[in-house]
């Protein structure tokens, strides 16, 4: 066996010279690679792939979401032609193994943490004949010491000088089972929480003074295991960070002594899942917003009360909205002192109930996987024509995401920090917006 070779396939590209987010989990799974084998990370989102430098016995894992799958069949095919052995593993292979098996030698299905380290004694005993079909990990594994961080790979990826955002985990899962979501398909409904002491390691031997959370419900916490964060916290306030963001729902609105123990703690924002304002959809929103516009009000105001910022997020295109739903949520998030905004279209990825609805009601679309950006219509809506949807969406979004709302929504949160603190919180309060705004490009380009 020559090395192991990890790959993140391209989608956003450098912005202003840094790409926007670490590459986290190839990050643990080269971390989980025996010392004595040599490992590379290479990210298309930084620079061109040397492809053509792969041959028989380089491993080659690549972690593909949904609308990064197309581009992954073409490396794996690439990598398959010159002799090396091409694992596809993320959130699709999860999703829909039967697909990614077609144009890979093994593709896995689940976390890894377990599959990924079999699979490389797999590969060094026979090679590529030595691979198995599908490796499935749904153990839902506990976190503690699982895949922590090594020194070499956070010497070669260097997220200080090529990204603007680096990604943290620090809890897994989210019991809640919104109609749209993958998560209990790809982490499990159980909440599971990381030893404190190895998060606050990680972010020391990583250097890192601002992170995001991947955690798919981290707010979801303050109700589920309030002592965890109230020790989480006590350990981050110790620590010389510039912030950090969170995914939450409108629940953390009840904790505001949480509220402030996590400001404290360096945390800026939460990005609360309030999914929509039409109360017609609650029975697709899990359990975390009813879809009352004034009870989110209610939340955003309480929330900002203790001092923390709110970017909210929400879907659109549900089977209850109509066009009225698209001018409601103008009328809402103007008026709604949010700090950012997340605009996205409704998705129906493969696993969740309502892909099953599509299918079974012939609604899906005919598109390429690169659609399922959250940004691109990829169904036939029930109020609207697919163009219908579309246009309303376009022009939700040119008007949330104009320059002058932006600076709008970036001024308002940067007031809620000292003057002394403005330095330190000047990238955060401006950067949410525009990265969504580059999101919703995305829908013109491709």
């Amino acid at each position: 066996m020559r090395r192991v070779v990890l790959i993140r396939p391209h989608r956003d590209g450098r912005v202003f010279g840094k790409a926007p987010g670490s590459p986290y989990t190839l990050m643990r799974l080269a971390s989980m690679v025996p010392d004595e084998i040599p490992v590379e990370l290479w990210d298309e989102e930084l620079r061109p792939l040397p492809l053509d430098t792969l041959g028989e016995g380089d491993l080659v894992g690549i972690s593909s979401m949904t609308l990064t799958i197309e581009r992954t069949e073409q490396i794996a095919r690439k990598v398959m032609a010159q002799g090396a052995g091409a694992i596809v593993g993320g959130v699709h292979s999860t999703l829909m193994p039967e697909h990614a098996q077609t144009f890979a030698h093994s593709v896995f299905v689940g976390e890894g943490y377990y599959t990924w380290p079999q699979a490389i004694q797999d590969f060094a005993a026979e090679g590529v004949k030595g691979l198995k079909p599908v490796y499935r990990d749904e153990s839902w594994a506990n976190l503690a010491g699982i895949a922590p961080i090594k020194d070499r790979v956070i010497q070669m990826v260097d997220e200080n000088s090529n990204y603007w955002t680096p990604y943290m985990e620090i809890t897994r899962g989210c019991p809640r089972n919104c109609d749209f979501c993958t998560a209990i398909r790809v982490s499990g409904r159980r909440m599971r929480l990381r030893p404190i002491d190895e998060v606050v390691d990680e972010i020391q031997r990583r250097g890192i003074k601002r992170f995001f959370l991947t955690d798919d419900n981290f707010g979801l916490n303050f109700s589920t295991d309030p002592d965890y964060c109230s020790d989480l916290f006590d350990a981050l306030m110790k620590l010389d960070l510039k912030g950090w963001t969170c995914q939450s729902e409108m629940s953390i609105a009840k904790f505001p002594e949480l509220l402030e123990m996590g400001k404290a703690a360096h945390l800026d924002k939460h990005f609360v899942g309030f999914e929509s304002v039409n109360p017609d959809n609650r029975s697709s929103l899990g359990g975390k917003s009813k879809g009352v516009a004034m009870q989110t009000t209610e939340a955003i105001k309480k929330i900002h009360e203790t001092g923390m910022g709110v970017v909210g997020l929400f879907v659109m295109g549900f089977d209850h909205d109509t066009k009225e739903t698209f001018q409601a949520m103008w009328d809402f998030i103007r008026t709604s002192e949010l700090d950012g905004v997340s605009c996205t279209v409704l998705t129906p990825y493969p696993q969740t109930p309502f892909h099953d609805l599509c299918v079974a009601e012939n609604r899906l679309l005919d598109v390429p996987w690169s659609h399922y950006d959250t940004a691109h219509v990829t169904f036939v809506p029930k109020n609207f024509t697919v163009d219908e949807l579309r246009d309303a969406y376009d022009w939700l979004c040119r008007k949330l995401y104009s320059p002058s709302q932006i600076a709008l929504r970036g001024l308002r949160s940067l007031r809620r920090y000292p003057i002394s603190m403005a330095g330190k919180k000047l990238f955060g309060s401006f950067s949410t917006d525009y990265g969504y705004r580059r999101a919703y490009g995305w829908r013109h380009t491709t």
